[in-house]
C-alpha cells in the first residue's frame, strides 16, 4: 500500500483503492455486480450508520460502505 492509497471497507471486506476514489469505485473493486446496481438504482449505498451515502462521495481511510436494496432504503424511510 503506497502513500496514494486508502484502505476502506465494503460489506466488512477490507480493499484498497487509489486516493480520490469514490464509494463507488471502491464497490467495484470487490462486487462489480453491486456496482452495476448501485448505478441502475436497484442497490444504495450507506454509511457504517445506515445513512444514504452518494456513490460519487470521495473515499476517506477507514471509511465503511454498506450495500443494500433500495427497497430497503425506502422501507426504513417510512417507519
Amino acid at each position: 500500500m503506497s502513500n496514494a492509497d486508502v484502505r476502506v471497507f465494503v460489506n466488512e471486506r477490507g480493499v484498497t483503492v487509489p486516493a480520490g476514489s469514490s464509494a463507488l469505485d471502491a464497490v467495484r473493486v470487490l462486487f462489480p455486480d453491486d456496482a452495476e446496481g448501485i448505478e441502475a438504482g436497484r442497490l444504495r449505498l450507506t454509511d457504517s450508520r445506515g445513512l444514504p451515502t452518494p456513490a460519487a462521495a470521495p473515499v476517506n481511510g477507514g471509511a465503511i460502505f454498506r450495500v443494500v436494496t433500495a427497497r430497503e432504503r425506502l422501507e426504513d424511510a417510512t417507519t
